[in-house]
């Protein structure tokens, strides 16, 4: 990973990834003279649950997990981020403590956009506003199948949607291993389940003709099984 981020966001290829996309030229050089950019290593906390952010951090190279404390004292994660996404977003429009801690699942570079010029560009812009909108509606829209496939559909399922959904989103390296790893302790707490069960599930796949594994890394084989295993094209 390289060791520098584009001094100016206009060389950066990320932000016509994201909603910045929409922002002009002269709204771009505002960032510039506002943002501040940061290396996290991985595992390392890049927003903590419970604080209340003052901006938001673009995610420049990397990828990230969004992780909620329990009752039980085992975090959750609930969301995945990668390139390109806005961290924080929601708890500053709310005003609002983040629900979620933001870990880094790599080394990761991220720029922190303070929330004064983020709120002016939301009352300047009007299509950078509406796709901040819209990408609100759409994690909103992605929280809520999470939640309902936690509530309806067994652990069986929901691994094989878990699996789908990681490659749809990362996409594949060179030898067709999902572009993310993760540890089993961090697949059973996406898929709601015990370590224990995840690793027999994980064996059981692989039995099945359905997955391939190495150490951390795993490769779908059949995607239509996994999709009818997990009732995606009901």
């Amino acid at each position: 990973m390289s060791n520098t981020i584009p001094l100016h966001c206009k060389d950066c290829s990320v932000h016509n990834r994201c909603v910045l996309g929409h922002l002009s030229p002269d709204e771009l050089s505002v960032i510039d003279s506002e943002k501040g950019c940061s290396v996290f290593k991985k595992g390392q906390v890049i927003m903590p649950e419970g604080s209340k952010p003052s901006g938001v951090f673009c995610l420049h190279t990397g990828k990230v997990k969004f992780t909620r404390l329990g009752p039980e004292g085992r975090d959750h994660i609930i969301r995945l981020g990668s390139t390109g996404d806005l961290l924080g977003y929601r708890s500053v429009l709310a005003n609002e403590a983040l629900s979620a801690s933001i870990v880094a699942l790599e080394d990761t570079h991220a720029c922190f956009i303070p929330k004064s010029v983020l709120f002016s560009f939301i009352q300047e812009n009007a299509g950078f506003s509406l796709s901040l909108m819209q990408q609100a509606c759409h994690d909103l829209g992605e929280s809520g199948k999470m939640i309902t496939n936690l509530a309806q559909k067994n652990v069986r399922q929901r691994l094989a949607e878990v699996l789908l959904m990681l490659q749809a989103k990362f996409g594949v390296d060179e030898n067709e291993y999902l572009d993310i790893q993760l540890s089993r302790e961090e697949y059973s707490n996406m898929v709601g389940t015990a370590t224990e069960t995840l690793i027999r599930l994980l064996s059981d796949f692989k039995s099945e003709g359905l997955i391939e594994t190495k150490v951390k890394k795993i490769r779908v084989k059949d995607a239509v099984k996994l999709a009818n295993l997990a009732q995606l094209d009901q």
